[in-house]
């Protein structure tokens, strides 16, 4: 198994994608630790993993996610999935002061307290993984509001600690990953843009699938395929960039 006596944090676990990673770092032999804001969906996902340890923390709070690695001791993956309230669906020029900053400012700090407090740790036993995900829209997407420049924050924060964790035998990598069928539910996307009906759903993964270059959206299973190959020493030589699952709509 790829992470075999790796203890691993998923910040984020109770979510569609984030419950999916956990589970496969456990199949993969890995310790897990479930970090969410919600203790019931937290438990949801422990009950599929074996020992798994669930904790409930909020990974804006800078204290809380200190004091709970604390209690972690020894780390070897993190993995930041937390939701960052993103709203879309308006042009930029139509949308409200806080809704645009929203992603901007929660995703960053949270990206930004759950890698160092990850790295300082890992980086005092000379090895580690930082893990993060985004869709990619840094690269320009319309009618996404806050996402593209909350995406630019998370691939420059990834690339500058990989530069300075690289030496000190820490890597930090991250995932492209859009539309991924599964997880696309009114739902979930109606917490980001409350006008989409099923149709419209359609609608966006037919056009992201014809962007991309496989010409097919990524599944949750090779997401987190992904994620557990980068996550172990299969991928040693990968730090300071982002992969782009299944051909992602832009060059990596």
């Amino acid at each position: 198994m790829l992470l075999t006596d790796r203890t691993a944090v998923v910040y984020g676990a109770g979510g569609s994608i984030g419950g999916a990673v956990a589970r496969a770092f456990a199949a993969e032999g890995a310790r897990v630790h479930l970090v969410g804001r919600t203790r019931e969906t937290l438990e949801a996902v422990a009950a599929d993993i074996k020992d798994a340890e669930v904790a409930v923390v909020d990974a804006l709070d800078e204290a809380a996610v200190e004091e709970h690695l604390a209690r972690v001791g020894d780390l070897d993956v993190s993995f930041n999935l937390v939701s960052r309230g993103d709203v879309q669906g308006l042009p930029i020029t139509d949308m409200p002061v806080d809704d645009f900053l929203a992603p901007v400012i929660n995703g960053t700090r949270a990206n930004f307290i759950t890698a160092r407090a990850a790295a300082r740790r890992m980086a005092e036993r000379g090895s580690g993984v930082v893990l993060t995900l985004n869709s990619g829209s840094a690269h320009g997407s319309p009618m996404m509001g806050g996402t593209g420049p909350a995406d630019a924050a998370t691939d420059s924060l990834v690339r500058n600690l990989a530069m300075e964790l690289g030496p000190r035998g820490v890597r930090a990598v991250g995932l492209w990953a859009a539309g991924i069928p599964e997880t696309l539910t009114i739902e979930k996307l109606g917490k980001v843009n409350p006008d989409l009906n099923e149709a419209a759903i359609q609608g966006i993964l037919d056009h992201l699938s014809s962007l991309r270059m496989t010409r097919r959206n990524p599944t949750l299973a090779e997401i987190t395929a992904t994620a557990v190959f980068l996550a172990s020493d299969h991928a040693a030589g990968i730090t300071g960039t982002f992969v782009n699952v299944t051909g992602g709509m832009f060059p990596g």
